[in-house]
């Protein structure tokens, strides 16, 4: 009886561990900006990190940009534009607690919505 209780007592611990990796999703993505001192064409340059706080990575992350403006050019590769949505590392993997950043500038800071991702948890 003592081995069956064991057995179940190490089942529901596993269940647990790989249920709480699985869990990740737009939450577990955080989006941080800080102005960097510079200026280009008067306006302040903005400095986004985009992090990935889940043990499993995130790729096709999309964020609402309806409405971003910049004056300084921002690498397609790692925010690229279409309609009212913004595709963050051309939709290629964001790595467990892993950052992308970029920057831009514009009067105000921007506030950039996660929208959607894919979760690949192996």
């Amino acid at each position: 009886m003592a081995a069956f209780i064991k057995f179940l007592c190490v089942l529901l611990v596993v269940s647990l561990v790989g249920k709480g990796n699985c869990q990740c999703g737009l939450s577990n993505v955080s989006i941080n900006q800080s102005k960097t001192g510079e200026v280009v064409q008067q306006k302040p340059v903005w400095n986004v990190t985009i992090t990935n706080n889940c043990a499993c990575s995130q790729s096709d992350l999309t964020l609402s940009c309806n409405g971003f403006q910049t004056v300084k050019p921002v690498d397609s590769s790692i925010l690229s534009k279409s309609g009212n949505e913004c595709l963050v590392n051309n939709g290629v993997i964001v790595g467990p607690f892993s950052s992308v950043t970029f920057t831009y500038a514009w009067d105000t800071s921007f506030p950039f919505q996660t929208l959607s991702s894919t979760v690949n948890c192996s």
